[in-house]
């Protein structure tokens, strides 16, 4: 799904038949004006989307960002100023919200995985462990972050994991099958038997999964100058560094899109005007 049509989607779910509450409460030619406040330090994304929402239910609002997506922010940092129909702002805000807040949560969160391997030469990458409909939206935030993106889908790229390997009988049997193909070629061991099979069959990229750090240092040995090498399964912050240094090129980090918390951020709305009376008045944060 691309981003306008999700976007679409999103409001439709949340807005219904129609905003009861705004249309009851807020006059009709109430305008106002408002802020997008961070209240955590994190990393920014989705501000883009942030004013398509906006600017999807009514054209009218301007928005404009004081902060682009792969910028750090602190708390109290304005990432965006808007203006326009209050109606429109209220009703629009969560779904924004939604968006921006999850998308910087990731960003966030990769960021912090990056920062911990830094200096190791090692490069953090996502899977497809996406939300429904939002993969394209959630592996832009990794990006964000400073992190890489696997494979978009099953399209893509060859990723032979245990149970192709079951279904072909062997390593070496699944690997053979995707001989002269023009995609990448991954396939995933769980022992340092299937490793040197995966070898001996001449594949050049390949999957540590679940193994411990002994094993994992064994495992970049035998490969050295062979074949890249990815580290998955169960990465945590914790313990993401010592892999790191086990010399594996990539650690794959599920936890980045599937995981991740939202980071705070909200919309305080600081004027009102009428269209009939020029006059203003405080509102409270939202």
């Amino acid at each position: 799904m691309n981003p306008g049509e999700l976007i679409r989607a999103a409001l439709a779910e949340d807005i219904g038949s129609g905003d009861v509450t705004s249309c009851l409460t807020i006059p009709e030619k109430l305008r106002t004006e408002g802020t997008i406040v961070c209240h955590a330090p994190g990393v920014l994304a989705g501000i883009d989307i942030c004013r398509k929402v906006f600017r999807t239910l009514d054209k009218s609002i301007r928005f404009k960002p004081m902060k682009l997506d792969g910028s750090r922010v602190r708390q109290g940092t304005r990432a965006a100023i808007l203006s326009g129909p209050a109606r429109s702002i209220l009703t629009a805000e969560r779904t924004a919200l939604n968006f921006l807040c999850r998308l910087s949560g990731i960003a966030t969160l990769t960021a912090r995985f990056v920062r911990e391997v830094k200096g190791t030469g090692t490069r953090i990458l996502d899977t497809r462990k996406t939300t429904p409909g939002w993969r394209a939206l959630e592996k832009y935030a990794v990006r964000c972050g400073g992190g890489r993106n696997h494979r978009k889908g099953l399209y893509d790229m060859v990723l032979i994991k245990d149970n192709h390997i079951a279904a072909a009988g062997s390593v070496r049997a699944a690997l053979a099958r995707c001989r002269n193909r023009r995609l990448d070629v991954e396939v995933e061991v769980k022992t340092m038997a299937e490793l040197r099979e995966a070898l001996d069959a001449g594949a050049r990229l390949i999957m540590l999964d679940n193994m411990d750090l002994g094993r994992m240092r064994r495992a970049v040995k035998l490969a050295r100058g062979k074949a890249k090498l990815e580290a998955s399964g169960g990465m945590n912050l914790t313990r993401v560094r010592s892999v790191a240094r086990t010399g594996v090129d990539y650690i794959s980090v599920g936890a980045l899109t599937h995981s991740a918390p939202a980071l705070d951020i909200s919309l305080e709305l600081t004027t009102t005007r009428s269209l009939d009376r020029q006059t203003t008045q405080p509102l409270l944060r939202f």
